[in-house]
């Protein structure tokens, strides 16, 4: 890489330090940037380390540890994974160039590299076939912290993972499974190998399982070995559950244990399941003080997330949520969204915001998105939440299908604190977007809105040229996906000129526009930060406007 100078003023902030060295320490790290930025431009902007030499050998390992998972896949593969050659684009990257056979030199092996970069490695995707005991060998200099692991199914693949997890379980902090098969020794192995003999304690603070399948499912209580986990994690944070067809017998004991012992939980997500009826022992009687077949620990005093997304949920789980709620005095963020609890069940949370649950809400955060709400349920929704004493910020109520009838109890709402608010494909037409503009009040707090797919047509742009100047903190708009004509441009850009606000992003794709020559320099004109404020959708006389119906 070519270095350049940098002037004094980089660095000639700081008289006690050796102006020298910072200048050659900045011009370092910024030339590792570059190279980072030359080898893997579609990852430049997805992380900001401090120490970008760090970063691109972290990189650099993980992608020979994934060319080496996909040729130990392969059925005839019966050598070392340590033997294993790289491929001439990843030696050619690092500086080996000009060597005509690679297949003798140790450079080309996969543990050269684990000798001279796994220093540099704190996290690792692997894959089954590299849960191998010469794995942890490999990474011996490595000082893991997080690991996600991939397919792991087999005893032999567990008990290779197990010895790498013991090998790092002083520096572990997150763990992550995909795609597995979890069994009772599964999960009862995995979480004695993270266990720290000398303290009988572990320092994983975020532990995920998700997409995988388990074997021996839940009947009355967890794996020991599990509960063994939770108990001894004082620096556990968060617990993912996700996707992995769990039942309620399973939410139920886990909630149960969570409730039993003492913990530092932050976010549970056990979204994806079938856990319908998993809190039907929760009603006022227990609420109140009677225990029954529950526990009451401290854990459940820290839970600031709960993601309830997609689990067949009906009104009176939404009914127990309530009463379970006394034990989360904190809960800050719900997403109860893709459940059908219906008006009814929306009728039955809002003893979180009006204050008949004995509890007092916290709640920044609420999703209650494809819940198949109609306006009516949302309607006392919105009433609730204008009058909340609460700190809500953000909601979502999107793909319910409520018509225009909302916009009444949408324009109030507007009036509070609210800086998120999606209401994408919620049906509001054109009279929906023309009650808004009538309803809405000046010095809104928005900050982000999505209004895509709602049918608006020119009243969408109408809107947003009154909504813009009244919202002065507004930085991100979602209109796309509204059948508006191309005369709407000229309006939404006309409203961005005399708002003078901070709009960052506006998108309007989903829909079929002849551009005028006027049009040519909008990319140009609308920037913020070197980047298009406006997206537009593209020319093409192919595209096609969203269409809802089914």
């Amino acid at each position: 890489m070519p270095f350049e100078d940098h002037n004094a003023e980089d660095f000639s902030h700081d008289n006690l330090t050796n102006k020298r060295k910072r200048g050659r320490d900045w011009t370092l790290n910024t030339a590792w940037q570059r190279l980072f930025k030359l080898r893997w431009p579609d990852l430049i902007d997805k992380i900001q380390p401090t120490d970008w030499q760090q970063a691109y050998w972290e990189t650099h390992l993980q992608n020979c540890f994934d060319e080496a998972a996909e040729i130990a896949l392969v059925p005839s593969f019966n050598g070392y994974i340590s033997n294993i050659q790289m491929s001439d684009s990843i030696l050619n990257y690092i500086g080996f160039t000009g060597h005509t056979n690679h297949s003798t030199r140790d450079h080309s092996k996969l543990f050269y590299h684990c000798q001279q970069f796994s220093s540099y490695t704190s996290c690792l995707r692997l894959q089954n076939v590299l849960c191998a005991a010469e794995t942890s060998d490999l990474l011996r200099e490595c000082k893991l912290r997080s690991l996600v692991l991939s397919w792991v199914r087999s005893k032999e693949q567990i008990d290779g993972l197990c010895k790498l997890l013991t090998q790092h379980s002083k520096t572990l902090t997150s763990l992550e499974f995909i795609h597995c098969t979890v069994s009772k020794y599964f999960i009862d192995a995995i979480c004695g190998a993270v266990v720290i003999n000398s303290v009988h304690r572990h320092g994983i603070q975020h532990f995920s399982i998700i997409l995988s399948s388990f074997l021996d499912p839940c009947t009355f209580s967890l794996p020991t070995g599990f509960v063994s986990f939770l108990s001894s994690g004082r620096s556990l944070r968060s617990l993912k559950f996700a996707n992995n067809n769990h039942g309620w017998n399973f939410a139920k004991a886990l909630f149960a244990t969570l409730l039993n012992i003492s913990s530092s939980i932050t976010a549970l997500d056990l979204s994806e399941n079938e856990i319908a009826g998993w809190l039907k022992d929760f009603n006022k009687r227990f609420s109140t003080g009677s225990p029954l077949s529950f526990g009451i620990g401290k854990s459940l005093q820290l839970l600031r997330v709960l993601n309830l997304r997609g689990n067949y949920l009906r009104e009176d789980d939404a009914e127990s949520l309530v009463y379970a709620a006394a034990h989360m005095p904190i809960l800050e963020d719900l997403d109860i969204s893709d459940n059908f609890i219906g008006d009814e069940g929306i009728r039955n949370l809002i003893p979180l915001f009006d204050g008949t649950s004995g509890t007092c809400s916290r709640l920044v955060y609420l999703k209650v998105e494809t819940c198949e709400l109609s306006y009516v349920g949302v309607g006392h929704l919105l009433d609730a939440l204008s009058n909340f004493k609460g700190p809500l910020k953000s909601l979502s109520i999107a793909d319910n299908y409520l018509g225009s009838q909302v916009a009444e109890a949408l324009g109030k709402f507007l009036s509070t604190p609210v800086e998120v608010l999606d209401i994408a494909g919620i049906g509001l037409d054109t009279s929906g977007f023309q009650k808004l503009q009538n309803l809405m009040k000046d010095d809104l707090k928005l900050v982000k809105i999505d209004i895509s797919k709602n049918r608006g047509g020119i009243e969408t742009a109408k809107f947003l040229s009154t909504l813009l100047p009244k919202a002065p903190q507004l930085i991100d708009v979602n209109a796309a996906s509204n059948l508006m004509p191309i005369e709407s441009l000229d309006i939404i850009t006309c409203a961005l000129k005399l708002a003078k606000g901070k709009v960052e992003h506006l998108d309007l794709n989903g829909h079929t526009w002849n551009y005028k020559a006027e049009h040519a320099s909008l990319h140009t004109e609308f920037v913020n930060d070197g980047k298009p404020i406006l997206i537009l959708p593209s020319p093409s006389l192919f595209a096609a406007p969203y269409d809802d119906d089914p």
